[in-house]
């Protein structure tokens, strides 16, 4: 049996898992990524959770095969170093470099929204496929694209970021700068943003019940006050579905991939969302008449993708780490 380590690094936790060559985590470790500090005691803590993790597995670093980091930003899977990443602070951090004065295996880094993506097309909602899309519905909307097999991140290793195509020019402001992202109607963000306007308008919705009992309008609200009847709910979650699909049904158009795959803590609310959601791309798609179209899913390793696609980022490298 063979082993490696994957390390999904964000800006609130660092997390490593070691994972077996039929996709299992064996342990995972953690820590605490405590921004703002040196790139340099970011990636020490990295190689001390993914040591921890092997311990955890009872193994010994003589059974590991390769290490893989997933990370924020734009990461240049073939020179081993993020060029930039706005959230972690990092500016051409040579990563894969300093990595291995800790671990010395072979070692590969990847944009985190890629990994996550590259997890579900090895283990998980996408594996089978040849095409798939996975986007995660989060704070923001990642967007991760395999074709052929391999990850597509393009010739500037920043790619994939399908939460910044617009789907309404005179949206809201996007924090990228551009208005009416997709991101900003599609994300977590942008559904508790429609939810708040919605109980401005409408101080009789159960929403407003909902926010004392919880302390705090979620990406739940909505949908917790239609299950109850209520007409301000399920006019956000009609018009939340109606971004999303507007926002998937112009990525099948591009791509055509055999899956599409969406994650993130808004697809916990399952057929609610799915089947409605699927009802409006098929009448949108492009290829609605096609023999063949694109089967839309739910993510199947939730926070475990990042870990288990980060820890087989050898296999979709042609870079000899």
């Amino acid at each position: 049996m063979k082993y490696y380590i994957g390390i999904d690094l964000g800006g609130t936790n660092i997390k490593a898992g070691v994972v077996s060559e039929d996709f299992k985590i064996l342990a995972k470790a953690s820590c605490k990524t405590n921004l703002p500090r040196p790139a340099e005691a970011i990636c020490k803590d990295m190689a001390k959770v993914a040591l921890d993790a092997v311990e955890k597995a009872h193994l010994t670093l003589d059974d590991i095969e390769s290490v893989g980091i997933g990370t924020p930003g734009t990461a240049n899977s073939e020179t081993g170093v993020i060029e930039y990443s706005n959230n972690l602070g990092f500016l051409d951090f040579h990563v894969v470099e300093l990595m291995r004065t800790f671990i010395d295996k072979p070692c590969y880094v990847e944009n985190d929204a890629n990994a996550a993506a590259y997890g579900e097309f090895v283990a998980g909602a996408a594996r089978g496929a040849n095409n798939a899309v996975c986007i995660t519905l989060g704070t923001g909307v990642g967007g991760g694209i395999i074709i052929n097999g391999k990850i597509y991140s393009g010739s500037n290793f920043a790619g994939a970021e399908i939460g910044h195509t617009v789907i309404d020019p005179n949206g809201p402001q996007c924090t990228c700068g551009r208005h009416g992202c997709f991101e900003v109607f599609s994300s977590a963000t942008g559904l508790v943003r429609m939810t708040k306007e919605a109980m401005t308008e409408d101080h009789g919705s159960v929403m407003w019940r909902m926010n004392e009992e919880d302390g705090k309008v979620s990406a739940r609200t909505a949908f917790n006050a239609m299950r109850e009847g209520d007409r301000a709910g399920k006019e956000v979650v009609d018009k939340y579905i109606k971004y999303l699909a507007c926002g998937i049904t112009n990525t099948i158009n591009i791509f055509q991939p055999d899956i599409l795959c969406i994650g993130g803590g808004v697809c916990n609310e399952g057929d609610p969302l799915l089947l409605p959601l699927r009802e409006l791309v098929a009448k949108e798609v492009y290829t609605k008449n096609s023999e063949k179209n694109t089967e839309i899913v739910i993510a199947e390793l939730g926070n475990d993708a990042g870990i288990i696609g980060a820890a087989f980022l050898g296999l979709n490298s042609s870079v000899n780490a």
